[in-house]
């Protein structure tokens, strides 16, 4: 309970004094003493009760220096007991600090000789608490003149919303300044006009704008950006957007910067704060517009000439473009889809043309696809239509709430696919089961493929071919197998110069087990090495037969050659006897032969003839195969030489009524040869062409010539078969290679044969 003397209990100011002139006055009245003092001692506790709950805290400094106050400032103070003098009211640690107890004393001395009013605010030692001091000079009917009182409240809350109240106005401060600063270095000009809608604030922009020379300047003569149009000034147009309560924008003529141009002046109201406009350039939003829609224009061209089908659909999920392809892909006329329809129809048009995936529940499907729109990010699938066409859908939220679709159609890729699928298969199955032995080596000389074959003619384990060994490896496992096993190194070179130097090369080895094999290294276009191995065994064999045999043909042709020569003598001597006494008998050296004697001399001499003459030709022949065929060089004149071939064909054509025609051109000239095996070839090709042609047919004999060479042209309309008189061709062919020529046949049948014969100069 806080005890306190009379003068003490005066502290409590006017409401004490109050209470004590209720007691005077019930005196007054007549009341008895006792219920007087009663009264008094009720009031007094009550007035006690009241001080021990107030909110501050009665301190009164008597004119010695005494202090009177309640317990609970020692409390508030952090001192173990209530102060008795100023000077108590600092501590150690508790308290107030000393600069706070002095600044008290000389407060509270100023009180008692000026009787002047103080305030101060001060903080306890090693405390949040904050504690408010008003006092002055105390009134007299309180005790002794020259004491003073002040009040002790705790500010702590107050000083708190104080403390938050000032940083709210630093920060708003700081948010105006910078406000201003941006709107000051703001691009646009912008301006405030008060109540009166006078223009009291301008940025640069406007300064700039209207060619002012400061923003005092300009708001000192009030020069607005625009002008009137149609009526309206800026004030008009400012007054309109206060009284509606809500911004104004209109699109006005303006000169700024010494040019004319066109801008957009908005007005916003600011409640009786006055109005706030800007103004936007709308060149400069007119060419962006423009830029902005060339680009849109581009983008679709690009679209359009895409392979991929594209959509897009708006906010509001109505179709807003699709280029050529999608218009194919999915059927669609360009009149449907001029009213833009909705995804949806869309989706049900899809379906309609059976170019949408089959679905059991379709409404379902259709919902999960319409849910694109709201998945804020990326969806792809793929869709089998009925027609075995496959579409990869790409489907791409837009951020204004819009849907772009790409399809892509890759059936042409998968069926390419699987043809490379199937084709890597069957070149497997074709690669395993080739006859020869072959392996893929790397551009490191690692051996990435190889066949069945690979492996069993060198007889290498598929454990050590897992493991994609070099070409060194490989050598030094294969050279065990060899008969020569220096000759391992070759595969390596061979692989290492297609890998490495890009050139291909071969070679051959021979197995300890009698095998033989030709290999060989081909680059590749892909940087790797193709090494083969065929299995030449067999064709070592038969070669080596070959030779044998050929030796021995060589061996029995120089004997027939002999045997055909010695025979051809052997038959030409008693050959020419006989036709030297068959010519003696029909010239009448044995006599006068009668008619039918002479028939059969002339009938000798030309067996006699025929049979020298196959002798002849049998020895010439054998003697150009054998290399042994002598030929007299001179000058010859072939259209001579050709004009006694036609005379000794002549009348075998006439006999058989064929048209024998000729056509010799003067170019022929001449070649160095032999006349007569030259005539004599020509004249068995004339003779062989009349042979085969049948009666009323036609021969033809043509013959020309450049600085070159000479040609020469046998041709007939016979039954066109170049195995007919082969032997002849065959003996004209010699004649003519012995000349360094070529003759050359083409037979066709029902329709001729045509023999060529080219001689060089």
């Amino acid at each position: 309970m806080l005890t306190l003397s009379i003068g003490a209990a005066a502290l409590a100011g006017v409401v004490l004094a109050l209470w004590l002139g209720a007691g005077a006055w019930a005196v007054i009245t007549g009341l008895s003493l006792r219920k007087k003092a009663a009264f008094a001692e009720m009031q007094a506790d009550r007035l006690a009760a009241l001080l021990e709950t107030a909110p501050a805290l009665p301190v009164v400094v008597r004119p010695d220096g005494r202090v009177e106050a309640p317990a609970r400032l020692g409390q508030w103070l952090g001192l173990p007991k209530t102060p008795s003098f100023i000077i108590d009211f600092a501590g150690r640690d508790v308290g107030l600090t000393d600069a706070d107890t002095a600044e008290l004393g000389r407060d509270v001395a100023a009180a008692q000789r000026t009787a002047a009013r103080f305030v101060r605010a001060v903080r306890a030692a090693g405390s949040e608490r904050t504690l408010l001091l008003r006092g002055g000079p105390a009134p007299t009917t309180l005790g002794v003149a020259g004491s003073v009182i002040f009040w002790v409240f705790d500010a702590t809350e107050s000083q708190a919303e104080i403390g938050q109240l000032a940083s709210e106005v630093d920060r708003l401060t700081r948010a105006f300044e910078a406000l201003s600063l941006l709107i000051e270095a703001a691009p646009i000009p912008m301006w405030h006009r008060g109540p009166d809608l006078r223009l009291t604030l301008v940025n640069r922009s406007y300064v700039e704008a209207v060619d002012g020379t400061s923003a005092e300047d300009v708001v000192g003569r009030g020069l607005e950006l625009v002008e009137s149009v149609g009526g309206v000034t800026p004030i008009t147009a400012a007054d309109m957007a206060r009284n509606g309560g809500a911004a104004v924008s209109r699109d006005v003529p303006a000169t700024i910067g010494g040019k004319r141009r066109s801008v957009r002046v908005v007005d916003v109201p600011l409640g009786e704060s006055g109005v706030a406009g800007y103004a936007l350039d709308n060149d400069e939003l007119d060419r962006a517009r423009a830029e902005l829609r060339r680009f849109g224009e581009a983008q679709r061209d690009t679209l359009d000439r895409l392979s991929a089908g594209v959509v897009q659909f708006g906010a509001d999920r109505a179709m807003t473009f699709c280029n050529t392809p999608f218009q194919a892909i999915f059927a669609m006329k360009p009149e449907w889809l001029s009213d833009r329809p909705e995804f949806d129809r869309v989706l049900d048009r899809m379906r309609e043309a059976g170019r949408a995936p089959e679905m059991r529940d379709f409404p379902a499907w259709k919902a999960d696809r319409r849910a694109w729109f709201n998945s804020g990010q990326g969806t792809e699938e793929i869709w089998l239509l009925p027609d075995g066409t496959h579409l990869r859908v790409v489907a791409q939220p837009v951020p204004d709430g819009g849907l772009l679709v790409v399809f892509e159609d890759q059936t042409e890729q998968l069926q390419l696919a699987t043809a490379r699928d199937t084709l890597l298969r069957v070149r497997t199955a074709t690669f395993d089961n080739l006859f020869e032995a072959v392996g893929v080596f790397a551009a490191d000389g690692r051996l990435n493929l190889w066949n069945t074959r690979f492996r069993e003619v060198w007889g290498f384990e598929e454990s050590l071919l897992s493991r994609h060994p070099r070409v060194d490896t490989l050598a030094e496992a294969a050279a065990g197998t060899l008969t020569t096993p220096a000759r391992a190194a070759l595969i390596r070179d061979v692989v290492r110069a297609a890998t490495v130097d890009r050139t291909s090369r071969s070679g051959r080895v021979a197995m300890k087990d009698g095998r033989h094999f030709e290999f060989a290294a081909v680059p590749l276009p892909d940087g790797n090495a193709l090494f083969t191995m065929l299995d030449v065994t067999d064709s070592r064999r038969v070669e080596r037969v070959l030779r044998d045999r050929a030796e021995a043909f060589e061996a029995a042709d120089k004997v027939k050659t002999a045997f055909v020569a010695n025979m051809s003598y052997e038959l030409r001597t008693p050959l020419t006897s006989i036709g030297g006494f068959a010519e003696m008998m029909a010239k009448g050296y044995a006599g006068e032969l009668s008619g039918e004697a002479k028939a059969y001399v002339d009938a000798i001499l030309e067996s006699v003839g025929k049979l020298g003459s196959l002798v002849d030709e049998t020895l010439q022949l054998t003697q150009t195969e054998a290399g042994l065929a002598a030929v007299d060089r001179e000058t010859v004149d072939l259209l001579q030489m050709l004009d006694r071939a036609v005379a000794s064909n002549e009348e075998a054509a006439l006999v058989k009524d064929i048209d024998f025609a000729t056509d010799l051109h003067v170019s022929i000239g001449r070649v160095e040869g032999d006349a007569r095996r030259l005539c004599e070839a020509v004249e068995k090709l004339l003779g062989n062409a009349i042979a085969q042609t049948p009666a009323k047919g036609r021969v033809l004999l043509h013959a020309s010539g450049t600085t070159e060479g000479a040609l020469i042209v046998v041709s007939d309309n016979g039954p066109g078969d170049e195995a007919g008189g082969s032997g002849t061709i065959t003996s004209a062919r010699e004649s003519i290679k012995v000349h360094g020529g070529a003759l050359s046949v083409m037979a066709k049948a029902g329709q001729g044969t045509l023999v060529r014969i080219d001689l060089p100069r």
